[in-house]
């Protein structure tokens, strides 16, 4: 194999491990923790994300997943203001 197909290949092989190691900590700029009550039961659920509304939002979807049941009580939980949320950067 050619010395300039070895340099190539090595820089590809940088390339994509950097992008792997870089891009999970570009996801996750604000980590939210949101807590819901529902119909009696509490849960709360951490959650990050580029933007708080959407760690919020994953987190209200997360933390309703455990205390709600059905799909119709999924909806009702999602609907329900959260009793707390904490976002930190």
């Amino acid at each position: 194999m050619p010395k300039r197909v070895k340099i190539g290949l090595v820089v590809a092989l940088a390339a994509v491990v950097g992008y792997i190691l870089v891009s999970p900590m570009q996801l996750g700029k604000v980590s939210c923790e949101v807590c819901m009550e529902f119909k009696g039961q509490k849960a709360c659920r951490p959650a990050r994300a580029p933007s708080g509304d959407e760690a919020t939002v994953t987190a209200r979807d997360n933390a309703c997943a455990r205390i709600a049941f059905g799909r119709e009580d999924s909806i009702l939980c999602g609907n329900t203001p959260p009793a707390s949320v904490r976002c930190t950067e």
